[in-house]
């Protein structure tokens, strides 16, 4: 094997066109989908008995032992495979009536459990007994499933075409939802600055004919807003995410509700900030989601070649990882490694884009788009300069630091190869079959190349710049010195086509490869060494500095590593990488690095290692430069929005000292106030202090006072009580005895009385005097309390004047850089806005105005399209009626003829009858030769008579021709209408888009006009210009002339539609007349018709008594004879004169009969000629009665 090993490090391309295309092979690493060319066919699952079909969907059994397969229509299979031993299980036949399956899976907990969806069908299959069977029964109306993921070992979820979520439960429909077209978020439309926007680059693996120039009406197609429509879904732990429409993913969370599964979030596709229209970047359609093993990550695909990955942080989303892609070809890259810190690739593809990209950090550096092809790209080996080779010229492109700038234009048109030397003085461009050499500094044409005949496809610089190689299609392999501009040598094999080629280090040895399927070492003008490529074209070639590796790109996308001297056997590395031809190959100037580009559209970057396995050590270390270049104009801004931004930071300083100082004038107040408050409360407390010692005393007074009373009370009621005890005693000396014991009681008990009395008093003085000192201690408790508080508050206080010092020194220093930041994005949005604010409120009320007339221009038409689609719909209608009168006129056309087809079989047996009267006629003629005249007339009026009977049939389909063609100009007239209203629909469709355009200019020219408000000439005149340009006297004649035209086409119309619809009723009128006579002509005919079989049958039986009457003659005349042979003796009797009178009564019978059948034949000719002079049109003749008269005449 080779000693050179390639391992690849970072990888820019997807797989388009994959279904299913993505999925996690752990928590963080994705997989997906980029070559179609396997590495090796490890087996293969056919089965004799089944058609060998397309497999549109193929799913494995989760633990990877079984496999199911849908098959193609018209004859869809679902197959059941034991994937280890290739062995078919079962197989089910698809009966889909629509387009066919969609997808095919696994139930996530049981191997034998198998869902397919389609178009129109949903279907639940179970393995049991060597056999697939249905599990469901599929009811209510068929729905186009377009996927369905397990929810669990019963549910399955289902989306359609129409925007609907059907779940299934055990092949049931348990729960049914609509997602409702919704309008993407603000952030999306119109900041999209504010996303947190990672970038991971992939080029896709569109081949270079699926560009289209529709570019533009895709971008176009999706702005209109489209249905909702569910393209993918999957499930995860709380429920699952789907599609519903482009750009948009939906999660559902499982609830304990009716509704089982309820929207919790949505999530939109960010917009690319990299793309020349970014808001049509978010709408693309979803192909695949897929969710990481623990559900951190979300993984979208499009069908735009992009994976997004949106990092699941919490239940509000959070960090999205966009990618940018190439859908198409990259046509060119080169590499190379200059005086930059990083290693810069330069690609180029038909989206006309340059990319400059650090492929070492995966990041976007530069990112430019043009309008022009472009055909060839070379870097600089200083990364400050590239060639890009555009159709029409040449361009020398400087690197900005944020542009990319044309410095220098060549007149080479179509140049599809060109590149610089290593020393970067010099640079190549191919020009038709002639080489260019230009000075990079003078930018001179110091030589030309001259020699190929054919397309040169490849041009190499050797190491000191001294020798030039180049390649053609005819062969031809140059080496040019580059001092005389002659060739050095050459070597030519017609037979090949040389696509690449490559020098060695020292210059003297050329690898070439080319259509022949060799890789070929050049050295002295001849082909030193061949290698063969084993059936497989070699499209690239490279060659390490060191010379000991050789790495060669297929047409299979492979990558071969082969170290030299080149080995004639199998002895190379081969690797899978690209899924079309490999178009450039390059290595890094330190050997560590291959990168390579494809068809497909996709890069590789190989780190290449030695064959221990160790990485490749470069002796020679290179120093990067940290310059970039940039435009005087750029500096000259930046440096005028430095001076900008010191003066105006000058300024917030003084604004700053002016605020801090009103900041401490406001903090001296506050301290003030604050002082005054504390002093306020103090004094409040001692005035409250002092009330209370005043009530104290009062209340002691108040007690006091009471206390006399009391005694003073008592003593007089005393008093009282005496003196009337007296006066009793006085005016009752009576009853002194009897109450004397009752005075001695009222004694005792009032001396008890006034006892308990100085009891009470003194009890309630001691208790009032024990309340009111258990209150002043209180209160003289309260205010020592008061006074630390007092203290302690005045200690806060302190302590609190301190701290808001300090916090008002930091509220300080972070108000300064908080309003420097608010100055610096003021005066970027003043400066943004100034301009801006007294224009758009002038557009504003003209805005205004214009939406106030588009409202009702757009109104007007609607209701004139509505009144246009009322009279479209009746005219469909009618054509509907007169679709169903054609078809009955049509089956009643078939009826008629198989009844001609009857009436042709009834001809045919007349035909044979016929036959048969010509042998009874012969027969007759033999016995009676005088009245063959008269059978001839008979047998030529027959004749007559079917000419006559047939012939009307032959007729009658043509009053329901006529019908026909009537519907068949109806029809057209209907038609023609309907064109007639479609393009007076096209004309107003095109008066409205070039009203729209005048009015779009007229917008633009009047903004231009605003602009002059300051100046009033300038204004003047513009509004002069304006009413000029957009206000003729033509335009107001020809528009009243197209009025006039307009009335009078539409009075014309309604006149000629009067006319027309008087017409029809003429005809119909005529019609009706028409149907009634041909009825009574029918009514006539039948009568004829059974007049004539009641004639045919006395015929019949006029021709029986004829034969009866010939049979009695014949065996008359036989007796006759016996009798005159008899002897002449007899005598007459009376028998012999019976026998006579026998004779004339048969004679006279004959002559009647004769005469009767005369008269018939006359009134069968009368007959005849009415019928010929009225024909029968239309109707169903009754049946002839020829059966019952062929059977009289055979009697």
């Amino acid at each position: 094997m080779s000693a050179v090993t390639a391992q690849p490090v970072a990888v820019f391309g997807c797989r388009p066109r994959v279904a299913g295309g993505v999925c996690f092979v752990e928590d963080q690493v994705v997989l997906h989908a980029l070559s179609s060319v396997p590495a090796r066919r490890r087996r293969t699952l056919a089965a004799a008995e089944l058609p060998a079909r397309e497999a549109v969907s193929l799913a494995f059994s989760p633990d990877c032992r079984y496999l199911a397969a849908a098959t193609a229509p018209p004859e869809g299979h679902l197959t059941y495979w034991l994937w280890e031993k290739q062995r078919l299980m079962a197989a089910v036949r698809l009966e889909a009536p629509g387009s066919g399956v969609c997808q095919v899976s696994f139930s996530p907990q049981d191997n034998a459990q198998v869902c397919v969806t389609g178009n129109g069908f949903f279907k639940l299959f179970k393995y049991r007994e060597g056999t697939l069977k249905q599990m469901n029964l599929q009811k209510g109306e068929p729905q186009n499933y377009l996927c369905h993921a397990w929810l669990s070992e019963k549910e399955v979820i289902c989306g359609t075409d129409t925007g609907k979520l059907i779940l299934f439960e055990t092949g049931e429909l348990h729960w049914e939802t609509s997602v409702e077209y919704k309008k993407p978020p603000r952030e999306l439309e119109e900041d999209a600055t504010t996303e947190e926007y990672e970038s991971l680059y992939v080029f896709s693996a569109h081949s270079s004919s699926d560009v289209p120039c529709g570019l533009a009406s895709e971008d176009n197609g999706s702005q209109q807003d489209s249905l909702p429509q569910i393209s993918a879904v999957v499930a995860y732990s709380k429920g699952f995410a789907c599609s519903s429409r482009p750009g948009v993913v939906l999660l559902f969370e499982k609830t304990k509700e009716k509704e089982v599964y309820k929207e919790s979030q949505e999530i939109w596709l960010p917009q690319d900030l990299f793309r020349s229209e970014p808001k049509t970047s978010g709408r693309q359609d979803i192909i695949c989601i897929c969710f990481s093993p623990s559900e951190e990550t979300m993984v979208i695909n499009t069908n735009k070649n992009q994976l997004y990955m949106f990092t699941m942080l919490s239940t509000n989303l959070m960090k999205v990882s966009a990618i940018l892609s190439h859908s198409t070809a990259i046509m060119s890259s080169k590499g190379c490694i200059g005086m930059l810190k990083l290693i810069l690739t330069l690609l180029w593809s038909l989206y006309y884009s340059i990319l400059c990209k650090v492929f070492s950090f995966s990041t976007l550096e530069l990112y430019k788009e043009y309008r022009e092809e472009a055909y060839t790209v070379s870097l600089h080996p200083t990364g400050l300069f590239c060639l890009v080779g555009f159709s029409d010229k040449l361009r020398f492109i400087s690197l900005l630091y944020e542009d990319m700038h044309v410095f220098k234009e060549f007149a080479v048109r179509k140049c599809r190869e060109c590149s610089f030397s290593n020393g970067g003085h010099l640079f190549a461009a191919v020009n038709g079959n002639v080489i260019q050499i230009y000075s990079s500094i003078t930018f001179e044409n110091i030589n030309n190349l001259k020699g190929h005949s054919g397309k040169i496809h490849a041009v190499k610089w050797s190491a000191d710049d001294a020798k030039f190689v180049s390649c053609d299609t005819h062969g031809a392999v140059y080496e040019w010195n580059l001092l005389t501009g002659k060739r050095e040598s050459e070597c030519v094999l017609k037979s090949c086509i040389y696509s690449s080629i490559a020098l060695s280090s020292d210059a003297k040895i050329i690898f070439a490869v080319g259509s022949d399927q060799t890789l070929k070492e050049i050295s002295e003008s001849s082909i030193q060494h061949e290698v063969p490529a084993f059936d497989v074209v070699y499209t690239a070639v490279a060659v390490s500095y060191s010379g000991h590796m050789v790495f060669v790109g297929t047409s299979l996308g492979t990558i071969r590593a082969m170290k030299y001297p080149l080995p004639l056997t199998r002895d190379f590395n081969e690797y899978w990488a690209h899924a079309g031809a490999v178009t450039k190959m390059s290595i890094t100037n330190n050997d560590l690095f291959l990168l390579t580009a494809s068809e497909d559209g996709s890069i590789f970057i190989w780190k290449v290692y030695d064959k221990g396995g160790g990485i490749l050590k470069w002796v020679k270390e290179v120093e990067y430069a940290e310059e970039v270049l940039i435009m005087r104009s750029d500096i000259e801004e930046k440096s005028q929005a430095m001076l900008d931004l010191q003066i105006r930071v000058k300024e917030l300083q003084t604004e700053n000292d002016y605020q801090l100082r009103l900041k401490d004038m406001y903090c001296n107040e506050k301290i003030n106030e604050l002082e005054e408050n504390f002093t306020q409360e103090i004094s409040s407390l001692k005035t409250k202090h002092q009330i209370l010692q005043a009530e104290k005393e009062k209340q002691e007074l108040q007690h006091q006072f009471q206390l006399s009373e009391l005694m003073n009370k008592q003593a007089r009621e005393v008093q009282q009580l005496e003196s009337d005890s007296n006066q009793k005693l006085l005016m009752e000396n009576e009853k002194y005895q009897e109450l004397q014991v009752k005075s001695q009681r009222m004694q005792e008990e009032y001396e008890k009385q006034l006892h308990n009395l100085e009891e009470s008093k003194n009890k309630a003085v001691k208790e009032l005097t024990e309340y009111y000192e258990e209150k002043l201690t209180e209160k003289s408790v309260l205010l020592e309390e008061a006074e630390e508080d007092m203290k302690q508050q005045l200690k806060a206080h302190e302590e609190i004047k301190k701290q808001i010092e300090e916090d008002d020194d930091q509220e300080i220093l972070e108000i300064k850089i908080k309003y420097e930041r608010q100055l610096l994005e003021e005066r970027e949005s003043n400066l943004q806005l100034k301009g801006e604010i007294g224009v758009m409120n002038k557009r504003l009320n003209s805005l205004q105005k214009e939406l106030k007339e588009r409202n009702r221009d757009t109104e007007e038409m609607r209701l004139e399209q509505q009144k246009l689609q009322g009279i479209i719909r009746s005219l469909e209608k009618d054509i509907l009626a007169l679709k169903t009168e054609v078809q009955e006129r049509a089956d009643t056309i078939e009826d008629k003829e198989k009844h001609i087809y009857d009436l042709k079989k009834k001809n045919q047996e007349l035909g044979k009858f016929k036959f048969v009267l010509d042998y009874r006629i012969e027969e007759f003629k033999k016995q009676i030769e005088s009245r063959e005249n008269d059978i001839k007339t008979m047998k030529e009026q027959i004749h007559e008579v079917s000419k006559t009977l047939i012939w009307p049939l032959l007729l009658s389909p043509l009053n329901t021709k006529m019908t026909c063609t009537q519907l068949k100009r109806n029809i057209t007239q209907l038609q023609q209408k309907l064109k007639a209203t479609d393009r007076e629909m096209h004309r107003e469709r095109q008066k409205k888009q070039n009203m729209e355009t005048l009015i779009k200019r007229f917008k633009t020219d009047l903004h231009n006009c605003v602009g002059f408000i300051q100046d009033s000439r300038k204004m003047k005149d513009g509004i002069r210009e304006l009413y000029t340009k957009y206000v003729q006297q033509s335009d107001l004649v020809s528009q009243a002339l197209y009025t006039d035209f307009q009335q009078e086409y539409m009075r014309q119309r309604e006149y000629l539609e009067r006319n027309l619809a008087a017409f029809k009723k003429k005809v119909v009128k005529d019609q009706e007349m028409h149907q009634a006579a041909y009825m009574r002509i029918v009514q006539e005919n039948v009568s004829l018709i059974k007049e004539i079989n009641d004639l045919r049958q006395e015929l019949a039986v006029a021709h029986t008594q004829v034969h009866d009457l010939q049979s009695t003659l014949r065996l008359t005349k036989k007796k006759q004879a016996i009798q005159d042979t008899a002897s002449s003796t007899e005598l007459l009797s009376s028998p012999a004169v019976l026998r006579l009178n026998a004779e004339k009564e048969s004679e006279k019978i004959i002559e009647m009969q004769q005469l009767e059948i005369q008269y018939l034949r006359d009134q069968i000719q009368e007959k005849g000629q009415v019928l010929a002079v009225h024909p029968l049109l239309v109707g169903n003749l009754p049946k002839l009665n020829l059966e019952r008269s062929h059977k009289t005449q055979q009697q």
